[in-house]
């Protein structure tokens, strides 16, 4: 393949897995404000928060980063994706203060059974995050980002390149066990009103979640390994993810 007609398709198979990351981080940030049940879902017991559904997204995205652009190209795009979050949190704040049309408030005055109804107050609700929330799920961000790429890359030196089931999920099964604890920890224990019987509950349910769905996941790595070999051919597949193994590929 001409280098030039390579680097176009490394950019551009860059440029849609960031595009990925970027979108299902920033959703798991905004919807992880709910606690959800997972007795009434499922029939298990625990409770999870609704980040969690598509956090194994976002960490599979990780491991097929790091796997091709090494473990800068996963901190490049980790900290742009927390600059990304931080503005979309002050957006959000920004439309908080604006002051509700009273037409708005009239037309949505009842649910749907008749009962009272602030939809005003209900936006504040779910979307003005707390301060807490904010600080407790960017560090725990940052700091489950930083782990998993770096564990990631020493299981890949350790096996010389083989078993991606292996540094894919030993790297996320570590990287999230630190994220599930310290996310809830800041947020509702140092800034929030939880015990830490509560945030030690909901972190371990979180984090048994993650370990399934990164062991059931796993087959999708294989299934994105094939995809970008025949989009960018073998040969220079196997140039690339060397370069990532030497963190020069971004």
């Amino acid at each position: 393949m001409p280098a030039k007609t390579f680097a176009h398709k490394k950019q551009q198979l860059y440029l849609v897995l960031s595009g990925i990351f970027i979108v299902n981080a920033l959703l798991a940030e905004i919807i992880g404000v709910k606690i959800f049940s997972v007795d009434k879902l499922m029939g298990l017991p625990g409770n999870l928060t609704a980040g969690v559904i598509i956090w194994p997204v976002v960490f599979i995205t990780t491991d097929i980063i790091n796997e091709y652009f090494g473990r800068e190209g996963v901190l490049r795009v980790s900290f742009l994706t927390v600059g990304l979050i931080l503005y979309a949190f002050l957006v959000i704040l920004a439309t908080t203060e604006l002051p509700p049309a009273q037409f708005w408030l009239d037309v949505n005055s009842t649910d749907s059974q008749g009962r009272p109804f602030n939809i005003d107050f209900a936006y504040h609700s779910i979307f003005r995050q707390g301060l807490g929330i904010i600080i407790g799920s960017l560090t725990a961000f940052i700091i489950g980002q930083v782990l998993d790429a770096s564990i990631f890359q020493w299981f890949r030196r350790v096996a010389g390149g083989r078993y991606i089931w292996l540094r894919a999920t030993g790297s996320t099964l570590v990287s999230q066990l630190v994220d599930s604890v310290v996310v809830l920890f800041v947020a509702f224990y140092v800034f929030g009103n939880w015990t830490l019987n509560q945030v030690l509950e909901v972190a371990n349910t979180n984090y048994w979640y993650k370990f399934a769905a990164a062991i059931l996941l796993t087959p999708l790595l294989y299934l994105a390994h094939y995809v970008i070999d025949q989009y960018l051919g073998k040969d220079e597949t196997e140039v690339l993810q060397e370069q990532a193994e030497a963190d020069v590929s971004v």
